[in-house]
């Protein structure tokens, strides 16, 4: 059994952590309403941005000379996996539920027969991808020392990725992240980024031609990297919000924990002190009656 002096350690060493825990819940909450304003705020640009350019790959995707960003290769024989992750911990699952949802399709493909190569944003998933798929991480996007991650980011991303697509170091990419749902609730997300998939249900056909100003070829040169930024974009604020929440959910709980056991530790130390006085009690009184 532990000593009075060993509890009260303990004791003193648990408040000490619950402290802590409680200031992180705190800093968690106040970045997490702005982080969920910005991602609702880009949600609806991007997803309408993400219907149009798929509009086109069902009407113009297979034409020839179409952009290889929404027509393709040709073939799907290599695939990228764009991970994105955080490069803090004490969020939860928040990184590893990310990192399982890429691994469960990295495994998905090699089962087809396909090649897989990984695209690392953050460095908290590293360790894990590195471990399950050595020598396959062929980019490492450091995030560390940056405050916040912004749409210069999202723009650089984007840049490297299109270059190993030009580059052919890859046929298709899909981009990975956590969407936020609520401060309890985050959804491991994956979506097929480049070329752009075209509808599930391809839109009633009205007989109308499609007509580019000033010319189809100059507007989608601007369009589909745009599309490519902006998807990578959401990415990083769904990720930013699910983090906070995560993080405070966490801090939550681990702050909760602390409080039973410093109850419980409490407790414990009131019965071995309770004892101590007793077995005390129970000496002095022999040592009495022996005189």
């Amino acid at each position: 059994m532990a000593s009075l002096k060993e509890l009260k350690g303990r004791i003193n060493s648990v408040k000490s952590t619950q402290k802590i825990t409680k200031a992180k819940k705190m800093v968690a909450a106040a970045k997490l309403r702005k982080a969920q304003a910005a991602a609702e705020a880009a949600r609806p640009y991007a997803e309408r941005l993400e219907g149009v350019v798929a509009s086109l790959a069902s009407k113009v995707g297979a034409a020839d000379g179409a952009p290889k960003l929404l027509s393709g290769t040709g073939k799907s024989d290599i695939h990228l996996l764009l991970v994105l992750n955080s490069d803090r911990g004490l969020a939860g699952a928040f990184n590893s539920n990310i990192v399982k949802a890429a691994r469960d399709k990295a495994h998905e493909l090699q089962a087809a027969g396909k090649t897989v190569r990984f695209f690392l944003v953050g460095r908290k998933g590293r360790p894990v991808i590195n471990r399950l798929f050595p020598g396959q991480i062929i980019e490492n996007y450091e995030t560390t020392g940056i405050r916040e991650i912004g749409f210069e980011q999202a723009r650089e991303v984007a840049e490297k990725i299109s270059e190993l697509f030009e580059a052919g170091a890859f046929d298709v990419a899909h981009l990975f992240y956590s969407k936020f749902r609520s401060a309890l609730v985050q959804e491991a997300t994956g979506q097929q980024l480049i070329p752009v998939p075209a509808p599930d249900e391809a839109p009633a056909s009205s007989g109308a031609a499609v007509e580019y100003e000033p010319d189809e070829e100059a507007i989608l040169a601007d369009l589909l990297p745009r599309n490519v930024t902006i998807q990578i974009f959401k990415g990083l604020l769904e990720n930013a919000a699910s983090e906070q929440g995560a993080s405070m959910t966490a801090m939550d709980n681990a702050t909760r924990n602390a409080g039973d056991l410093i109850n419980k530790l409490t407790i414990q130390y009131n019965r071995s002190r309770q004892a101590a006085i007793t077995t005390e009690l129970v000496e002095i009184i022999s040592g009495a009656e022996a005189l």
